[in-house]
């Protein structure tokens, strides 16, 4: 099975005190640390183990710029067969459509029978997963955290809904998959690993390579735009509830009384 996983460099939150510029245009950038996204890590290892139990290769790309080839190399060290970095000028700016429509033309350039990404990203949208499958004209599903591979054209994939059930749908092939977090463990990435990487080409593709006009995607293509960023100003506080539990059930109903929340 010829597997796509779509990955993205993120700043690493567990390492990082995020901050907004003075202009309130973006976060303070300069000094970050920066990882794979937590949920393109876990959509990496669920492909490496597909293709390691049916065979095929997995392939990992991301839109970036050349400091972007890190976490290729990273998702590479972990186990992915190859990387494709799509770095141009032109990309700067992206809003989701413009990241899922420079994907779409990588796709195109190869014939995958999976492609994958993680449920979200950074910016929390969640959108390109599916903005992807619909340029593309494929099955979607979202949210994944599980599959099973039925043949070379089926897979079955679960997903958690409403009340902690379990949904289990049969999806054709070829399909797009969002993945969540805790669908398995992500591998350990050591040093040696990294080190047998370290000197593997990765092509880069451009615009021009993928077939875009440069007016299709980047600041200039983009529908969205950020307008602001700033930090939310701190409300009163929590109201630490205490005594048994029922103590707690007929304060909290008075509370909520109180408040308007219950009649």
């Amino acid at each position: 099975m010829e597997i796509l996983v779509c990955v993205k460099r993120v700043p690493d939150s567990s390492e990082n005190e995020i901050e907004v510029n003075k202009d309130g245009s973006d976060i303070e950038r300069d000094d970050l640390v920066y990882s794979v996204n937590e949920w393109d890590n876990y959509a990496v290892e669920e492909a490496i183990q597909i293709r390691d139990n049916v065979g095929g290769s997995v392939t990992v790309v991301t839109v970036g710029d050349d400091e972007s080839e890190e976490v290729l190399r990273r998702e590479m060290a972990m186990g992915a067969d190859s990387g494709v970095l799509l770095s141009d000028d032109a990309f700067e700016g992206s809003d989701g459509k413009g990241v899922a429509t420079i994907l779409k033309a990588a796709v195109e350039k190869g014939k995958y029978d999976l492609i994958m990404t993680g449920a979200q990203a950074d910016d929390g949208a969640a959108q390109v997963g599916g903005m992807l499958a619909s340029m593309l004209d494929l099955p979607y599903a979202s949210l994944v955290n599980k599959i099973e591979v039925i043949d070379d054209k089926k897979i079955k994939v679960g997903r958690e809904i409403e009340g902690g059930n379990q949904e289990m749908s049969e999806i054709d092939l070829p399909c797009v998959l969002s993945i969540q977090t805790g669908i398995n463990e992500p591998r350990y990435v050591g040093i040696r690993g990294i080190r047998k990487v370290a000197s593997v080409e990765i092509p880069t593709y451009g615009s021009s390579d993928l077939g875009l006009a440069a007016d299709a995607v980047g600041a200039a293509g983009a529908k969205v735009k950020r307008l602001d960023y700033f930090v939310p100003e701190m409300g009163e506080g929590a109201e630490m509830l205490e005594g048994s539990n029922e103590e707690i059930m007929e304060k909290l109903i008075e509370l909520l009384k109180a408040k308007g929340g219950i009649k």
